[in-house]
């Protein structure tokens, strides 16, 4: 057997079925219902209609608990209403309404929060941008969705296009945090408190993808779409009203927006803002609010593990956690386990196209099932697909095609790329997976990150997962280096824990766990991290160009 089949073989007979452990935590009714069209789908029965809904409710039944936390300022979910109010008739008073785009170029802040919320009360489309794009970036994407209104921070004016470069683009609204009330130039003295009704498989807001290969492409996450993903997130998470949730990651990214701000609204728990993610703060964050539940990609778990004050830190609610994105090495998980014995993790395997997860694990099989990534969540279905679009045996490998509630659409005014990576309302992931007898599934790369050396094929998650288990390898990301005589061969990228590991060492430490055509015929240190993406994706793109 090969090291997948291995995995298979040890984890048989672990843990639970997919239905006995939904049922354990009564997940809410569902039924079919068609959508978009054409799909057919499993969806909860009762759902909010849409965005501002999640607002609505938790206004109606905790106006005076605390909904948002940031610095020194604290706001109750009334006085969030207020600001949403008064930001939605500022809106409406520039002729912004039913289906416009409205750009959010905002850092983490009760700002972006209330900006978010105010389009959904005009029925309009929030586009929230990454506050790192350049001025080129930001004015293909305000160009690509016809962007008619943009919010931004005033300390990044010079990267917000003018007019003569997006010809729709007709207010432009600066959030200036020197002033006492940062939003002030666009909060009206009254109000706005009707809430314009938009059907629910209406677009709330488009997601541009990273755009580490080629020019993003906007994902359009509906009403619909969303509403699915938040139950989904409060029914596995056992999320309440009690939760005090921290946002740690850019709120413009899809963790942010759905798994983190729109959760903590339709739990109505206390969301805790992170301006930007720093170890020590984040530690000195959670422990001074009482943080029950986030989600942090395993770099920041592991920047936390090597925090100085992490030992000293009461971290005793911090409850459960979602992580994703990358691998979670063993030694994390057994640091986790032995800091934080009372912490429940849930990997979550999801994207911008499908509204965050649809796919968590148990808590409980966190460890046992280290290299999986969980259960598909009720109203999502995972297909694992050969090169001719036929479903594969389980145990085998495949591409995994993603279906379900929180599928989106498609991509705005893109219907090349909606027709390419959309089939029969499933999105093509371009991950390399296989379903296990018990219905867990285990990525074990992108498709493109297969690395053909000579005809044999090297999974760098499976080299890299090799690697993680040596001791003093902190990060790593493996990549193909181009070969005139076979092709490609294997090369590794390391940040270390400790720099005086030799690469001899290293070497040896993978002969003896792999076939010795996967073992990296070089390893290149960095000094402090893996480039990244805003997002936590490690840009492999910029490894191999580095490499050329």
């Amino acid at each position: 057997m090969g090291p997948v089949e291995d995995v298979l073989e040890e984890t048989r007979g672990l843990g639970e079925t997919m239905d006995s452990w939904f049922d354990r935590i009564q997940v809410p009714d569902t039924r079919f219902e068609l959508h978009y069209g054409s799909r057919m789908l499993r969806c909860f029965s009762n759902r909010p209609e849409n965005v501002h809904d999640l607002l609505a409710n938790a206004v109606a039944r905790r106006p005076e608990g605390v909904a948002a936390i940031c610095g020194d300022e604290t706001i109750t979910y009334a006085e969030l209403n207020l600001r949403v109010g008064r930001a939605a008739a500022g809106l409406a008073a520039r002729g912004v309404g039913q289906g416009d785009r409205v750009a959010m170029i905002l850092a983490n802040s009760i700002e972006f929060v209330v900006v978010l919320f105010a389009v959904a009360r005009l029925g309009a489309v929030s586009v929230p941008l990454n506050i790192r794009h350049t001025e080129a970036e930001n004015r293909h994407i305000l160009n690509d969705c016809a962007t008619r209104a943009v919010v931004y921070e005033a300390s990044l004016s010079e990267r917000i296009p003018t007019r003569d470069g997006v010809p729709t683009l007709e207010h432009s609204i600066a959030v200036d945090r020197t002033r006492a009330v940062p939003l002030a130039d666009l909060l009206e003295a009254e109000a706005l408190t009707d809430v314009t009704r938009v059907p629910e498989e209406s677009t709330a807001t488009i997601l541009y993808t990273s755009g580490t290969t080629g020019r993003p492409k906007g994902a359009m996450l509906t009403h619909f779409s969303i509403a699915h993903s938040v139950i989904h997130y409060t029914t596995v998470m056992q999320l309440t009203e009690v939760d005090r949730i921290m946002v740690a990651v850019p709120m413009s990214h899809v963790t942010g927006v759905i798994a983190l701000i729109d959760t903590a609204a339709y739990c109505m728990g206390a969301l805790i803002i992170m301006p930007a993610f720093k170890a020590a703060d984040f530690i000195d964050l959670a422990s001074r609010h009482g943080m029950t539940f986030t989600v942090i990609v395993p770099a920041m778990f592991n920047l936390c593990l090597l925090s100085p004050n992490f030992d000293g830190a009461d971290l005793t609610k911090w409850r459960i956690s979602g992580y994703g994105g990358a691998i979670m090495p063993e030694v994390t998980l057994e640091r986790i386990a032995e800091k934080l014995p009372n912490l429940k993790l849930v990997n979550a395997y999801g994207s911008t196209e499908t509204t965050s997860p649809a796919v968590l694990m148990p808590p409980d099989q966190a460890v046992a099932r280290k290299e999986f990534v969980g259960l598909t969540l009720p109203c999502a279905h995972i297909a694992v697909m050969d090169e001719n679009a036929v479903e594969v045996p389980r145990g085998t490998a495949g591409e995994v095609y993603i279906g379900g509630a929180m599928v989106v659409p498609g991509y705005w005014a893109n219907p090349d790329a909606t027709e390419r990576e959309f089939k029969a309302g499933y999105w093509k992931s371009g991950d390399l997976g296989i379903m296990d007898e018990q219905g867990y599934l285990r990525i074990i790369d992108r498709i493109k990150d297969v690395i053909n050396r000579g005809g044999y094929k090297i999974y760098a998650s499976e080299v890299e997962n090799v690697l993680l288990d040596h001791p003093a390898v902190l990060e790593v990301a493996v990549v193909a280096k181009p070969c005139p005589v076979l092709g490609e061969r294997a090369h590794a990228f390391l940040v270390l824990r400790d720099s005086e590991v030799s690469d001899a060492e290293l070497r040896q430490h993978c002969v003896t766990l792999l076939s010795d055509y996967k073992v990296p015929e070089s390893f290149v240190r960095l000094d402090l991290t893996l480039p990244r993406n805003a997002n936590g994706k490690i840009l492999k793109r910029e490894l191999r160009q580095r490499l050329a």
